[in-house]
């Protein structure tokens, strides 16, 4: 299973990436948003915009103001193709751990002949 490549373009822009990281915390309205991250609330919408398209985050009406707050879908497959990519490290971390193992025997061997 791949990362949906429309994700990572959302998540590619600064802005994005520091929204998305402070709806972490919870959901907030765009005025909140744009304070917190001082832009401009038209800028703050449009960014707010490419996160819902993109499937990031959803918005729902409350009074008279819309709160936006993540999806955790897209987090969780990008969780799981990156699992993907940790196994083959950890494996390659696992044999680099044998190799090494493996020379300190022949140093204490070659020492042991001294």
């Amino acid at each position: 299973m791949g990362v949906n490549m429309t994700t990572l373009s959302a998540l590619a822009e600064p802005n994005r990436l520091r929204i998305v990281e402070l709806l972490r915390d919870g959901p907030l309205t765009v005025g909140e948003i744009a304070e917190r991250l001082e832009l401009h609330q038209p800028q703050a919408s449009k960014h707010l915009r490419v996160l819902s398209d993109s499937g990031l985050v959803e918005v729902y009406p409350s009074a008279n103001r819309r709160i936006y707050k993540l999806r955790p879908q897209p987090f969780m497959e990008m969780d799981t193709w990156l699992e993907t990519y940790r196994r083959l490290w950890e494996e390659r971390f696992d044999r680099l751990d044998d190799y090494l193992s493996e020379l300190q025997g022949r140093g204490k061997k070659h020492e042991d002949k001294e």
